[in-house]
């Protein structure tokens, strides 16, 4: 199978590399999974097992899409400390917490660390800056990071 010169494999490990890309840069909405199985299914055609038209071939798919999956959960619960249960949170979620800056923030830079929820953040402010140890609240996030504004 080819598209003018790129086999059908190449797009599908391309989507997949694309999906893992975006749970890279926005952590939090587990991408990875169906990144992974696509990468493998595009191996599989590279390979020439044509999964879509035997049912052998559906069945390896599914296979493997399935253990890529457990083995992507396995490797989830092995990353978290023992005893808690593997959890992301989504940047946009943290809209209107409250936390604790640890590291004193400011306008120009990302060096502002903020405890949230038990979890530490990347911090900067709108305006100013909010010394260490001050009550903040966050006021939105912006790639990898959250602005905040202290609560006073």
């Amino acid at each position: 199978m080819a598209v003018e010169g790129l086999s059908y494999g190449w797009l599908v490990i391309l989507a997949g590399t694309f999906l893992i890309a975006l749970e890279v840069f926005s952590p939090g909405f587990f991408l990875l999974v169906p990144g992974t199985v696509l990468i493998i299914i595009g191996i599989l055609l590279l390979l020439g097992i044509d999964i879509f038209s035997t049912n052998i071939g559906i069945l390896v798919g599914v296979g493997i899409a399935i253990a890529a999956a457990l083995a992507t959960v396995f490797a989830y619960s092995r990353m978290t400390p023992a005893g808690q249960k593997p959890y992301t949170i989504s940047m946009d979620s943290l809209i209107g917490k409250e936390g604790v800056l640890t590291k004193a923030a400011d306008e120009q830079s990302l060096d502002g660390k903020a405890t949230i929820e038990g979890q530490v953040w990347s911090a900067k402010t709108e305006t100013g800056t909010i010394s260490e140890g001050a009550r903040i609240r966050v006021i939105s996030s912006k790639g990898v990071h959250i602005v905040v504004e202290e609560i006073v």
